[in-house]
C-alpha cells in the first residue's frame, strides 16, 4: 500500500516546489514571449511550431523535474527564443528563406488542378474542393490561381480578381 501511495502522491514536500517553479516558469515564459514578434497560430511557419512546442516542453519538464532549476529552464527558454528570433531575421536572406520556409505550390492555374503539386502538399481532391467551398466556389473552373502558401493556408484568386484564403 505504501508503494501505491508513493506512486500516486509522491513526495508531498516536492509539491510546493513544483507549484512555485511552475508559476515562476509561466510568468517567465509570458514575459519572454511578450518581447518576441507577434504571430498568430494561423501564421506559424514550421520553425514557429518547433519553437512553440520546445518552449512548452521546457516549461512542462522543468516545472516538475527536481533536477532542473528555474534558472536553467529560463536560460533554455531565452536560448530558444533568441535562436528563433535569429532564424526569423535570417529568413530575409533568399537562400536561407528557401531552406527554412517551404516553397509556394500552385494547386490550380486557370481552372486546371495541378495533381502533382496537390500530392506533394499531401492534399486530396476532397481537401481542395473543401477549401474552394469555404471560399464560395463550386469548382476550380473560375479560379485563376489557388496557391498552397508556405504557412499551410490556401489562397484562392478568381479570374475576375476576387480572392480569399483558408
Amino acid at each position: 500500500m505504501d508503494r501505491i501511495f508513493q506512486v500516486l502522491i509522491g513526495d508531498p514536500s516536492g509539491v510546493e516546489d513544483a507549484v512555485v517553479k511552475t508559476a515562476a516558469l509561466f510568468i517567465t515564459a509570458a514575459i519572454l514571449f511578450r518581447f518576441t514578434e507577434r504571430r498568430t497560430l494561423a501564421e506559424f511557419a514550421p520553425f514557429d511550431w518547433v519553437a512553440a512546442v520546445a518552449a512548452g516542453a521546457i516549461v512542462g519538464r522543468a516545472a516538475t523535474a527536481s533536477d532542473t532549476s528555474w534558472l536553467s529552464a529560463t536560460a533554455a527558454l531565452i536560448s530558444l527564443l533568441v535562436t528563433h528570433a535569429v532564424l526569423a531575421r535570417l529568413r530575409f536572406i533568399a537562400r536561407i528563406r528557401r531552406f527554412i520556409d517551404p516553397p509556394l505550390k500552385v494547386l490550380i492555374r486557370d481552372g486546371h488542378v495541378d495533381r502533382r503539386n496537390l500530392r506533394q502538399c499531401g492534399l486530396t481532391d476532397s481537401d481542395l474542393h473543401a477549401v474552394l467551398r469555404q471560399n464560395g466556389h463550386q469548382s476550380p473552373d473560375n479560379i485563376h490561381l489557388a496557391i498552397f502558401e508556405s504557412k499551410g493556408a490556401i489562397s484562392v484568386l478568381r479570374t475576375n480578381g476576387q480572392s480569399g484564403s483558408a
